[in-house]
């Protein structure tokens, strides 16, 4: 039933005990996977945008670290803690 990589196994594992326990509870419900976790990452426009909100992210971080440091050391300065 599994693969002889780990990665596979596990879910399959999850997926036969989820499904017992839920027959055991009288469900009709089943619980599916598929081992394709992001089957739909394949476009390079999604790539692209993915890209750029990461580098939008990161510029905003850089842009607001040096005031904080700078503030910091600015109130270590007026407690004399050096």
């Amino acid at each position: 039933m599994c693969s002889v990589e780990h990665i596979n196994c596990f879910p399959v594992l999850v997926n036969i005990l989820s499904n017992t326990f839920l027959r055991l509870f009288n469900s009709t419900q089943r619980i599916r996977i598929w081992s394709q976790p992001f089957y739909g990452t394949h476009t390079p426009e999604l790539k692209s945008d993915i890209f750029f909100v990461c580098l939008n992210y990161l510029l905003v971080l850089a842009a607001g670290l040096p005031p904080h440091f700078a503030v910091s050391s600015m109130e270590d300065y007026k407690v004399n803690s050096v």
